[in-house]
């Protein structure tokens, strides 16, 4: 199967690319600048140059596959020209999924996340439940609204979609939030605890590159939405995981909520001015998402796709070994 896959050098990319070879797949990967795409020849895949954000470029690429994946988006909590997020998440996607539409691709993976739902009223949340009508951060709010498009392209002109939501996804490779918070901690570096007792659904980089690629071989689940995560845990208990494989100690200050959001805000504000992220990712969208988290209940994506969930722990235990390695230690 040939298979178009956006976002092929980002953090799940990285994951889902390999996966996908070991299964025979031709893929050819839309990458943005011409030296990111050698790391993807040297695995095997085909790369063809050109952004989400350019209709054209995904237009010209899509021709002749029979699968799309799209991993393809701005996973941040602070911007400094915030509109990068609508441009990405949500006309970036409208154009993948019109294009794979024009194209008559017949299987659509669409990567999405857990927090689209907002805070719903049950908890743990599953793919039935109504979201809540808040949403904690512009990404989450972008990815919302993507979200709209592609179902809107389903339900109207019969777009074949998958959706696939994972929760805080962790893991080597992690460039991103959950991996520098917690390399932050092994280089303690974090002036305080925050938010222990917020929980989120977290889930092994892994198992959501096993879910996409056999979501991507199977056929009958066009409109089918997959929540992807196994293990509920806290903040504290996360840190607690930490210390225990890292044996490095947590910071001593536990910071209050209150005090926590105040700061954030005005870090975010000083970001503002100065054009720099807020020093150890305190802003507000970050603590917003944390304080509130999301709880869900992940089993159906296991039971329809057949995989089991890797624990959380070795998806630690790996990050402290990479970061370690990294350090020369």
């Amino acid at each position: 199967m040939k298979v178009f896959v956006t976002g092929a050098t980002g953090f799940i990319g990285g994951h889902v690319v390999p996966r996908l070879l070991r299964d025979g797949h031709e893929l050819v990967c839309l990458v943005r600048r011409p030296d990111a795409g050698a790391r993807l020849r040297a695995q095997g895949a085909a790369v063809v140059a050109g952004d989400v954000t350019d209709r054209a470029s995904v237009e010209r690429a899509l021709p002749g596959c029979d699968c799309l994946v799209h991993l393809a988006n701005v996973y941040s909590f602070w911007e400094r020209d915030r509109s990068v997020y609508a441009k990405v998440n949500v006309e970036g996607t409208r154009h993948v999924m019109e294009g794979a539409l024009a194209a008559r691709i017949p299987r659509v993976v669409h990567v999405s996340s857990c927090v689209v739902f907002g805070r719903p009223a049950q908890v743990p949340f599953t793919e039935a439940s109504a979201p809540g009508p808040a949403r904690f951060s512009e990404y989450a709010r972008t990815k919302h609204v993507g979200d709209l498009v592609a179902r809107e392209l389903h339900e109207r002109r019969g777009l074949p979609l998958t959706t696939i939501m994972p929760g805080a996804v962790v893991g080597p490779g992690d460039s991103k939030a959950t991996g520098d918070y917690v390399r932050a901690l092994l280089a303690r570096r974090l002036p305080a605890r925050v938010m222990e007792a917020s929980v989120m659904t977290f889930v092994h980089v892994r198992d959501v590159a096993e879910a996409i690629a056999r979501a991507a071989a199977r056929d009958g689940l066009s409109g089918a939405r997959f929540l992807v995560g196994a293990e509920r845990l806290t903040f504290g208990e996360v840190n607690r995981l930490v210390r225990e494989i890292a044996g490095v100690p947590l910071p001593a200050l536990a910071m209050p909520d209150w005090l926590a959001t105040a700061g954030a805000a005005a870090l975010t504000a000083l970001s503002g001015l100065t054009g720099q992220p807020p020093p150890w990712g305190m802003s507000t969208d970050q603590i917003r998402t944390m304080k509130h988290g999301f709880a869900f209940d992940g089993g159906r994506a296991a039971r329809e796709l057949g995989f089991p969930y890797t624990p959380v722990r070795t998806a630690i235990e790996e990050m402290v070994a990479e970061a370690r390695a990294a350090a020369g230690r």
